[in-house]
């Protein structure tokens, strides 16, 4: 593989890891293709090694990435509703104020949500940030992963 194509793939690797913390760019899977782009390019037992590597860790940031803050959640009795009313605020939010809003309104839709549901402001300000911070584990799960999975790569090309 040429030095350029390595390039590439890092970059492919950098762009899946900026998907990771910016919402609509899917991180692990366009990590997972730059491994798959470079380990049929390379075709070593190395790189077929690094592949499956890559694939076990992924599936299973998938699998832990659900479970952990949905149960947080559950035990918290945050609903769907409440997820509904946030993703619907988000989006008005991208359009009431470019990029900025859908964040915003996002965490605003969670907030009026659970201050319907709980009735206070102190219990539904408690809630919307354990939501966020069940958020926040999840992205943090994620990017472990897929920077595991960069560093396998980075570390099987340097010692490839």
């Amino acid at each position: 593989m040429g030095t350029w194509q390595l390039v590439l793939c890092g970059l492919v690797m950098l762009l899946g890891l900026i998907g990771v913390v910016v919402p609509g760019l899917p991180g692990p899977p366009i990590v997972w293709a730059g491994v798959l782009w470079w380990s049929m390019a390379e075709t070593t037992v190395l790189s077929w090694g690094v592949l499956a590597g890559a694939t076990a860790v992924l599936l299973l940031n998938q699998a832990v990435k659900w479970l952990l803050p949905a149960r947080r959640m559950r035990v918290a009795g945050v609903t769907r509703r409440t997820f509904l009313v946030a993703g619907a605020a988000g989006i008005a939010g991208f359009f009431v104020v470019p990029v900025l809003g859908a964040p915003l309104g996002f965490v605003a839709g969670i907030y009026g949500a659970e201050r319907r549901r709980l009735g206070a402001h102190g219990e539904a300000w408690a809630s919307t940030r354990m939501v966020m911070r069940a958020i926040g584990t999840s992205v943090l799960i994620e990017l472990c992963a897929c920077l595991l999975v960069t560093g396998a790569w980075v570390a099987a090309v340097v010692a490839g």
